[in-house]
């Protein structure tokens, strides 16, 4: 890595815990402790990005390299550079959670290539101040889900972390995967994770809980000094059109998130990017039937508040948070409510033109809405896999009857059977509207289709094919996760050799663990 330009200018410029030993405590005035990770006791190699790599200006033949799995796997520290873990709180499940910060993350290092700044983090590498009760150490599988989905939501076009390397640690973790006393050893393993920062809503949270308006002031001015150097003028206006770009990214983030049927699972502040990308995949998943209270977290089962439908109001409700901690700086509630009001009134707007693009409707009418609310109706009456019913929709023609639209869109029905009765004739009806608004519309169906497959993935990373690479994994085989790999690089394109992969959920994956929800250990 010696074409590496380092540039630790967070551990520069921002007040540090003086405390260095590696004890679990409560830290304060500091944004970051100091903190070396867990020396691994036979690191190996499962697989790397080298697209990645090359972004953040490693070279392929490094990839290889002993040094490469050495410093990835955290049994080497890079030359000149301090490892750290953040300090940050934040609201979990709604409630004030306090002090959080990086318990099973460490910062390895900030690098600028090619006039773009990353930070590199270790997730997995052992513990830190912040690991409370836990070891600060990540399993093989987690680690697989978190490897594959950062990289598969990157080729979606969502903005998100990137995963630079896997790498088992060659040591066995302890884990209770379901919570329920059963508790076993299991293969450890790290991810390399790579963003412009892993700053949260959360850090800004802890610096004004604990009245440390000072350092709050200091951090505000830190990210939009370099995360958003465009914004200017007098201070107070600097901190609004902070809060104001933080806002729409996380709108653009969480419509994403929509279109392509992806559910995050911990929506909790401390979860949340300044950046507006996704980040911390844990329980996360992807709807196979169309289901908006649908949560792929065992945690949440009860009240589902992260369920898929809700997560437009969860980001309003989070982005509140973060403007109550930059608040004294401003001393002003009405301009940060206005862009907090306006934040769902933009959002509804962006959704209605996201969802008709789903349908390859690109002309707003009067009808859209009640369109779009039908279907999300329709789609719920019988199981309906999300994914295959928008990616065949294409397939439909303005020439159609509704019963020929049906047919086209069959393979997205679980129980195919139940499309009988009260429940075809709302898909009748549904389809005579959809073909008659087809005829509204002067794209040809050819490129309608086209431009419709660029919209609706063919291929997404279900929980259970995730799963299935696990398995392997576990076994030693790492090709499937190489085919995956492969897969979600171009999820939008057809890839005849891959079709077996764009299929609905499998019977024996309905319940099994991993395949459906999953605990905050996943």
């Amino acid at each position: 890595m010696k074409n590496l330009k380092i540039n630790n200018r967070f551990t520069a410029e921002l007040p540090a815990d003086p405390n260095e030993t590696n004890e679990v405590r409560q830290v304060s005035n500091a944004l970051f402790s100091y903190v070396n990770p867990t020396k691994p006791s036979n690191p190996k190699l499962i697989h790397t990005s080298q697209e990645v790599a090359e972004t953040v200006g490693i070279s392929t033949d490094e990839i290889q390299s002993e040094s490469f799995l050495n410093v990835f796997s955290g049994k080497e520290i890079l030359p000149e550079t301090r490892p750290f873990a953040m300090c940050y709180a934040g609201h979990q499940f709604g409630n004030w959670a306090g002090q959080l910060g990086d318990g099973r993350a460490i910062n390895l290092t900030e690098v600028t290539h090619n006039d773009e700044s990353f930070m590199l983090q270790l997730k997995g590498a052992g513990r830190t101040p912040y690991s409370r009760t836990a070891d600060g150490l990540a399993v093989l599988r987690s680690s697989v889900r978190e490897y594959l989905c950062a990289e598969a939501m990157h080729h979606l076009g969502v903005p998100t972390t990137r995963s630079l390397s896997l790498i088992l640690s060659g040591d066995q973790v302890l884990r209770d995967i379901l919570y329920n006393g059963n508790a076993a050893y299991e293969k450890g393993a790290i991810v390399c994770r790579v963003a412009p920062s892993f700053i949260r809503f959360g850090s800004f949270e802890m610096l004004t809980a604990r009245n440390e308006l000072q350092n709050l002031k200091q951090f505000v001015e830190y990210n939009i000094k370099y995360y958003f150097p465009e914004i200017k003028g007098e201070p107070k206006e600097q901190y609004l059109q902070f809060f104001k770009t933080v806002a729409d990214t996380t709108r653009e983030m969480i419509l994403h998130w929509q279109r392509v049927g992806f559910v995050h699972g911990v929506m909790n502040t401390d979860n949340m990017s300044i950046h507006g990308i996704t980040i911390d995949y844990g329980p996360y998943g992807w709807l196979e039937n169309y289901d908006p209270n649908w949560t792929p977290n065992t945690t949440d089962s009860q009240y589902r508040r992260y369920r898929f439908g809700n997560q437009p109001q969860i980001a309003q409700w989070n982005l509140y948070q973060l403007a109550n901690a930059i608040y004294p700086l401003i001393n002003e509630a009405e301009p940060l409510e206005k862009i907090l009001e306006s934040f769902m009134i933009d959002f509804e707007s962006d959704y209605k033109d996201m969802f008709l693009s789903k349908l390859g409707l690109f002309i707003s009418t009067e009808t859209d809405n009640t369109l779009i609310d039908d279907l999300e109706t329709v789609l719920q009456l019988s199981e309906t896999d999300m994914t295959i019913f928008f990616r065949n929709l294409n397939n439909v023609q303005k020439s159609d009857s509704p019963e020929k639209a049906i047919e086209r869109i069959q393979d997205s029905f679980y129980i195919p059977e139940q499309i009988s009765g009260t429940i075809l004739e709302s898909w009748q009806k549904w389809f005579t509207l959809y073909i008659e608004r087809l005829h509204t519309e002067p794209l040809s169906d050819k490129e309608r289709s086209e431009k419709m497959n660029t919209i609706n993935p063919k291929y997404v990373l279900r929980n259970y094919m995730a799963q299935l690479a696990i398995d392997a994994a576990d076994q030693e085989d790492y090709s499937l996760i190489d085919e995956l790999y492969q897969l979600l690089q171009k999820p939008y394109e057809e890839q005849p050799e891959f079709q077996k992969w764009f299929a609905k959920r499998p019977d024996w994956a309905r319940s099994k663990v991993g395949c459906s929800m999953l605990s905050c250990s996943s």
